[in-house]
């Protein structure tokens, strides 16, 4: 269906010609999908964007290579060569793409259903009663609730995996003979992007489509692929089948990316990270990185009996968080909102208490209503033994110097125009930790050097930055203020699981050396339970269990935990075997689209 031959890929810079791919060559059979795996920056995206020839020029340039597609109504064909006018025909027609974030990649400013039927009736010549017709009838394809509603709804009117759901009715409206799926489940929750897996693989076996399916993530490859190539620094260091890269990883970066995510079945000191692995270039396998860190069973009950013979530092008793539904041109009270609804816990000194659950089921929320950067309805929270919730403005102030946050986006949440120095001097000097401004630059250099950045990073803005370093950078001005307690909002959710598990042994480091409490708030159940001591699992605004993290893992009580721990891709060989054999079932009962 697709073969691909010494893909170059450059991009010009003032500093010259930038290789983003290298020398890339793999080939897809029909029906089949391939896996490309690989960290931000290690060219995964740009190679898909070359095969739908969307790289932008300038700056990019394919500079060598070329791409050929078994096209149903072109026949076999050279991409590269291809006239515009031809391309056009196969984009969207024959080769479709779902892209990375959904939000950016619709118009805010049509509903999704005109979004689908723009694309139907541009490929298809159909009428506009056929076009919306046959709109209506993918959505329900890809199980949409109610889509006369989602045919006359904006983007932002939907949740996360409904617009990606609205992406993936577009990109199969035309029976595709190829679908590019880039990072379509990311920083979606477990059980959602379950959801989408398991669509997009009922749909390929339906329509006979190819599919190549783009991730950081080998625990999600391993759910749906067939073969895989492994990318890293634009080059393809390992490809092979599924089964193989999983048993027998010969690359240290395929080990690497194998090691960092947490495992589920034991637990770490700390994380393997890419670096162990290419430090020590073939010598280290997953096994014996995983065995080295493991603790025993023994050490960490210990660690839970000695937590929870403290007095507690957070106390949060009953917390209510509802907020009113208006209507009317006077904004009538008609209802409320229940986002938490009578949550009751307590964190230890030297503690990490996990807050897991689905988007909307009121972990953030609850994690505001605690600072109160949201004022709660009702309840109480002591800290300290100190009733946060009936202070005046002015004492919270002083109070919030201990208790710090981490926010989910760190771009959004660090000033654009104030530089990395001052986004962290301010603080010092606010709070008086810092007597003057040479002292707190010093203070706010040695803050960096300990979250593992660079002394000359002080002067630069977030945008110069990564996505990890700039988490690193929210750490660190949390870090300022000398706090005993920080909330982590899904710190980690939007991170490649290499960038990841540096934080998250940053993060372990930090509160061993200063002696931290967390609390963990996230999505992804494997994170969390690597990280937590003890673990609560919410659902519409209301714990459902609690309880030590590894006991809840191994023998889950409620239902709704029940269902997130289903839902986590393992990465184990039985794991992919079964899926293998899942598909190849699907393909042969399931007959493609006429």
């Amino acid at each position: 269906m697709l073969e691909v031959k010494s893909l170059t890929v450059h991009f010009e810079t003032r500093a010259g010609l930038l290789p983003a791919v290298e020398g890339v060559s793999f080939s897809l059979g029909k029906g089949q999908t391939l896996g490309i795996v690989g960290e931000s920056g290690s060219g995964k995206s740009v190679t898909s964007l070359a095969i739908m020839r969307l790289i932008p020029t300038p700056p990019g340039r394919i500079t060598q290579g070329e791409i050929y597609f078994d096209s149903p109504s072109l026949g076999r064909v050279n991409l590269l060569t291809l006239p515009e006018k031809q391309m056009r025909h196969l984009r969207g027609n024959e080769i479709a793409m779902i892209f990375q974030e959904p939000m950016t990649s619709l118009n805010p400013v049509f509903t999704c259903g005109d979004q689908v039927v723009e694309a139907l009736r541009l490929h298809q010549k159909l009428t506009p009663k056929e076009a919306k017709e046959r709109t209506l009838a993918l959505f329900e394809e890809v199980r949409l609730p109610n889509p006369p509603r989602i045919f006359h709804a904006y983007p932002h009117q939907l949740s996360g995996g409904q617009k990606q759901r609205v992406m993936i009715a577009m990109a199969i409206a035309c029976h595709p003979a190829l679908l590019i799926a880039d990072e379509p489940t990311t920083a979606l929750d477990v059980t959602v992007q379950k959801t989408i897996l398991d669509l997009l693989l009922e749909l390929q076996a339906r329509h006979g489509m190819s599919m190549i399916f783009i991730s950081h993530d080998l625990g999600v490859i391993g759910e749906v692929c067939d073969e895989v190539l492994v990318m890293y620094r634009g080059r393809v260091v390992e490809q092979g089948p599924i089964q193989t890269i999983f048993t027998h990883p010969k690359d240290p970066y395929t080990q690497g990316l194998m090691a960092c995510r947490p495992p589920l079945d034991r637990r770490l000191h700390r994380l393997p990270t890419l670096a162990d692995f290419l430090k020590a270039e073939g010598r280290l396998t997953v096994e014996e990185a995983l065995r080295t860190e493991t603790i025993p069973e023994e050490a960490y009950r210990t660690r839970q009996a000695q937590l929870a013979q403290q007095k507690p530092l957070l106390q949060v008793e009953t917390l209510q968080v509802h907020f009113p539904i208006t209507r009317g041109l006077f904004g009538r009270v008609v209802g409320y909102v229940k986002a938490v609804d009578g949550v009751s816990f307590t964190v230890y000194p030297g503690e990490t208490v996990g807050l897991v659950g689905e988007s909307g089921s009121g972990k953030t929320t609850t994690g505001r209503a605690i600072l109160r950067l949201i004022e709660p309805t009702g309840g109480k929270v002591f800290f300290e033994q100190q009733e946060v919730t009936a202070l005046p403005a002015q004492a919270l102030r002083r109070l919030r110097q201990k208790m710090q946050i981490i926010f989910q986006d760190p771009y959004s949440s660090l000033n654009p125009r104030l530089t990395v120095g001052m986004a962290l001097t301010e603080p010092l000097l606010y709070h008086k930790i810092a007597s003057d401004a040479r002292e707190a630059r010093d203070m706010a250099i040695d803050l960096l050097e300990k979250v593992g950045l660079e002394a000359d990073h002080f002067y630069r803005y977030p945008h110069e930055f990564s996505g990890g370093q700039r988490q690193r950078i929210a750490i660190a001005r949390a870090l300022a203020v000398r706090p005993r307690f920080i909330i982590c909002d899904e710190s980690v959710s939007a991170l490649d699981v290499s960038v990841q598990a540096q934080v998250l042994n940053l993060l372990l480091d930090l509160q061993e050396q200063f002696g931290l409490s967390y609390l963990f708030i996230s999505h992804d159940l494997s994170v969390v339970k690597f990280m937590s001591d003890r673990l609560l699992v919410m659902n519409q605004g209301q714990v459902v269990e609690s309880g030590y993290s590894e006991d809840i893992y191994r023998n889950p009580q409620h239902p709704y935990t029940q269902q997130l721990i289903e839902a986590i891709p393992k990465g184990r060989l039985q794991d992919i075997e079964a899926a293998l054999e899942r598909r190849k079932k699907a393909r042969t009962s399931l007959q493609p689209a006429s």
